[in-house]
């Protein structure tokens, strides 16, 4: 059980946003503290009844805080944390799914659009002061998105509302998702994620909001970026090893596929050295899909829903993981 909230302390550990300076102005009278890096977390984490964290997490600090028993993750995937482990020692974990589906479904779009526009391009001949002229060939010019077809892989919140966003630009949208029973939303049509393989060569776009599982480890791999068209794009707003990313720089070189827009890595940051900076047709966002001047309030009415329920005596919590 947790402490009562005048027993309570939260640790808020991450190394960029503002989540103390936020939940401060809510003023619950709740104890916290804040921490920016895992010195400072390994250093403070036995104080606290509460961990909200993202990046900053590693399974070992379990066995170093005996206190802990409820992680609000600041973020939608929960990959990072052994569930078992948490669940033998008594610390339950709530995601915070749904926190930035508006967000990174407009981030989705914003690649697609960006792609199929070639603002990229644009971009590097603004800052090397070169008007590019007009194209009498036709395949190097911007293109437009209506009666193109879109495959969100991961027709969860984030991809149906990908979708509806894809509609509104007259796009033909076909979902993959675990469970098709789930429902199409604005979808024209949804599948298995079994049915990935056949539907590649027909998309123009293929968008990836799904979660990192065993199933979507490494899901577009060599053959999947084979199978798609030499003029199609890959949007990736998941996780980085959703793809296999030494096989995306190969297409990307080969002309496999058109291009990719990329908000998420192996390893992040994207290391100096790393052939996907170079790769032709790589438009790279440092995984900002998810950030906005929201984001820090949206995750602290989670974590506040979370507590009053466990204060409450309810079993069931908001985004329960474990």
């Amino acid at each position: 059980m947790l402490p009562a909230a005048d027993q309570l302390t939260i640790c808020f550990a991450h190394v960029a946003y503002q989540m103390q300076a936020r939940f401060a102005l809510r003023e619950t009278g709740i104890a916290s503290f804040e921490v920016r890096d895992r010195a400072a977390l390994d250093a403070r984490i036995a104080t606290a009844d509460v961990l909200v964290v993202s990046g900053l997490w590693r399974n070992e600090l379990a066995a170093m805080a005996p206190k802990l028993r409820f992680i609000q993750s600041i973020g939608a995937g929960t990959d990072q944390f052994d569930r078992a482990m948490l669940a033998a020692k008594g610390i339950r974990l709530a995601s915070a799914a749904g926190v930035n589906a508006r967000a990174v479904s407009e981030h989705a779009m914003a690649l697609i659009l960006a792609l199929a526009r070639r603002l990229p391009e644009a971009r590097d001949n603004q800052a090397k002061k070169f008007w590019r002229g007009m194209i009498g060939d036709l395949a190097g010019r911007e293109d437009e998105l209506a009666d193109k077809t879109l495959v969100v892989v991961g027709l969860g919140r984030i991809g149906g509302r990908l979708a509806q966003l894809a509609k509104a630009f007259d796009m033909r949208v076909i979902g993959v998702r675990r469970d098709p029973a789930g429902g199409r939303g604005a979808a024209d049509e949804v599948h298995a994620l079994s049915a990935l393989p056949a539907l590649l060569p027909a998309a123009d776009f293929v968008a990836l909001t799904c979660p990192l599982t065993p199933a979507t480890t490494n899901l577009i791999d060599a053959a999947a970026l084979a199978a798609m068209q030499p003029s199609a794009y890959l949007v990736n707003c998941a996780r980085g090893r959703v793809v296999d990313e030494p096989a995306l720089v190969a297409a990307l070189r080969a002309g496999t596929i058109a291009g990719a827009g990329i908000d998420v890595t192996w390893d992040e940051p994207l290391p100096e050295d790393s052939p996907l900076w170079d790769a032709p047709g790589a438009f790279i966002t440092p995984h900002t899909a998810g950030e906005t001047r929201r984001y820090e309030d949206n995750v602290l009415d989670i974590l506040m829903e979370n507590l009053s329920r466990q204060w409450r005596g309810e079993v069931a919590l908001l985004n329960q993981v474990v």
